[in-house]
């Protein structure tokens, strides 16, 4: 995979994320990737995952498929992109919310070159009629976000995602990235098995939090210690868990 470094990766952390440092393997993913490696990430919910794909697909020649189940989260992470760049066209998403006219225009930009990420849903990137668009221009990478919804084994489990790696192969071969936060052993083989990427590159984080205390206590009066622990903790906030809100006002 050839990349097009218009700033070092360093400069382009701050320039368009404006962040000074990398946190724990974001450099080494983001090098192995720009690389042409297969690389798996399993990274904690808050530990960085989207920028370990966002900052290559910025670096690198053509446009990285960002696979992902979550329209919502397309959106934020599109509009967050275009926050950062001059460039509108830097970002989209390509998933059942758009209506036709609006499918047509993103299309147009991904062929145009402009286009660094494109989101898609798994359902939209399997689509046999989908297999000509993305073939009329160059994909830099592919990254498959919560991979674990690929493995039968796993708790999200999306019959699509299994179907992700021949249309790839149709489409056309790229370095694959699959991330995150939830992979037993036996799921991680199933992802890469069902990627063909067993030969990847593993980054695991430590899903440590070393901000966090853990404290176990028996449950005697429940309501008399949480009223001892919210005037001992004033001014603070805190969150309370309960199996519902009936039985919390009971």
């Amino acid at each position: 995979m050839s990349t097009v470094l218009e700033y070092p990766i360093q400069e382009t952390l701050q320039k368009f994320f404006g962040f000074d440092g990398f946190k724990g393997n974001q450099e080494k993913i983001i090098n192995n990737i720009l690389n042409g490696q297969d690389t798996f990430v399993i990274m904690p919910t808050g530990g960085g995952k989207s920028l370990c794909y966002q900052l290559p697909a910025i670096l690198s020649e053509g446009t990285a498929i960002i696979v992902s189940p979550l329209i919502a989260l397309m959106k934020n992470q599109v509009d967050a992109i275009r926050g950062f760049s001059s460039e509108e066209g830097i970002a989209h998403f390509l998933n059942s919310s758009l209506n036709k006219s609006e499918t047509t225009q993103v299309k147009k930009r991904c062929i145009s070159g402009k286009t660094k990420l494109l989101y898609v849903a798994p359902e939209t990137l399997t689509k046999e009629e989908n297999v000509k668009f993305f073939s009329e221009f160059k994909i830099s990478f592919y990254a498959i976000d919560e991979a674990h919804c690929i493995s039968e084994w796993g708790h999200d489990f999306r019959p699509e995602y299994r179907r992700l790696r021949p249309i790839m192969d149709k489409v056309g071969k790229a370095p694959v990235m699959a991330l995150t936060a939830t992979a037993t052993p036996k799921v991680q083989m199933d992802i890469q098995k069902n990627l063909g990427m067993q030969k990847a590159s593993l980054y695991k984080s430590s899903f440590n939090r070393g901000n966090l205390y853990y404290e176990v206590r028996p449950k005697v009066n429940v309501a008399k210690e949480i009223i001892k622990y919210v005037k001992q903790n004033e001014g603070k906030s805190g969150i309370i868990y309960c199996l519902s809100a009936k039985r919390w006002r009971n």
